[in-house]
């Protein structure tokens, strides 16, 4: 049979550096695809674009649910794009977990970025993985780079461990946060202080702009107490309002200059290097786990061992052991085939 176009790598290739915003779709959910046909060709596609990614400012945000993280991104890109840049935002939604679809559609969350031809936004559901950061999030930031995007965002859901696995994959974290909710010390998790490369207090406009001005100054308190990251970089405390665009001007330059900064020391080289890391291993964690649950020893075990530890006949620990040796086994068994077959001497 004849192959397609959509077979081939240089389709993708050739359309993602011609900025064609139809194959990006495209190629987007390609590699977002878990069929094995489409792994394989999606990371022929991700090794021809590399070279033409990592030139782009990644910018990753969090915050807790009611922030207003949406209308800050969107205030933020719109403000971007009048300054000639071409901006990426990958909003990561959460998972229906009976059904895996999204509950929410950022671009009608951000309607009126969503309209600019110099903006791209892909909502990507989370699939029920830990923290909420979509599976290929890194490889789709990639791709959107290698399209000639700027400025690449990254919004998470706030949720469990997403600001780490996000913090891991862009160069400035910047995490939003409320005025008025009660002790704002007591709410802020330390390893999210230690992460932020920025805190900015959103909502700062009418009534609550006193109560935000408290608020920076509790949150500055608090990053006084953890030794920054970075020998170049004192992360500030601002305050914003996404609804007014207040304060989106002078987040957006905290960013440059941490991003000039980290670039002169070499920083930033030696964080991409640290991610590229990062994300090897999650890709061999997960190819693990995969393989784990496709072999067919472990699929003919899988159901008989989950009841008995249900039923507390078998422990959690003996189940494991039991299914790590038929893993063990059957590699064993496959290593013997492919041995070489020695004659006999009659």
């Amino acid at each position: 049979m004849a192959s397609t176009p959509e077979d081939d790598v240089q389709f993708y290739v050739e359309g993602v550096l011609g900025r064609n915003r139809r194959i990006l779709a495209k190629t987007i959910t390609l590699i977002e695809s878990a069929l094995p046909k489409h792994r394989n060709l999606a990371r022929q596609i991700i090794d021809s674009l590399l070279p033409h990614s990592g030139k782009a400012v990644r910018l990753g945000i969090t915050g807790v649910p009611g922030v207003g993280k949406s209308t800050f991104i969107e205030q933020l890109g719109l403000m971007l794009v009048e300054k000639g840049q071409r901006v990426g935002v990958l909003a990561v939604d959460p998972s229906s977990s009976r059904s895996g679809g999204s509950v929410m559609a950022d671009k009608t969350r951000m309607e009126r970025l969503a309209l600019s031809g110099e903006a791209y936004i892909r909502p990507s559901p989370a699939g029920g993985l830990l923290g909420g950061v979509a599976h290929k999030t890194r490889e789709t930031m990639l791709v959107c780079e290698a399209a000639g995007y700027d400025v690449m965002i990254v919004e998470t859901v706030g949720v469990g461990q997403s600001e780490t696995a996000v913090a891991s994959m862009v160069d400035f974290f910047l995490v939003l946060m409320l005025a008025g909710a009660g002790d704002e010390i007591q709410g802020i998790k330390k390893g999210v202080l230690e992460l932020a490369d920025a805190i900015a207090v959103n909502k700062a406009d009418g009534d609550n702009i006193e109560k935000a001005k408290q608020a920076r100054k509790a949150y500055a308190s608090a990053l006084h107490l953890l030794t920054p990251a970075s020998p170049t970089w004192t992360p500030p405390v601002m305050t914003a309002s996404a609804m007014t665009g207040a304060g989106i001007e002078e987040i957006w330059a905290a960013v440059i200059s941490h991003h000039d900064k980290h670039t002169a020391s070499g920083e930033l080289v030696l964080k991409h290097q640290r991610q590229s890391v990062d994300w090897m291993w999650a890709l061999l964690e997960s190819g693990l786990k995969r393989r784990l649950y496709d072999h067919p020893l472990i699929k003919e075990r899988l159901l008989v061992t989950t009841k008995a530890v249900e039923n507390g006949t078998v422990s959690p620990s003996a189940a494991a052991a039991e299914l790590l040796f038929l893993l063990d086994k059957r590699e064993a068994v496959d290593n013997l085939k492919n041995l070489p077959v020695k004659s006999e001497k009659t």
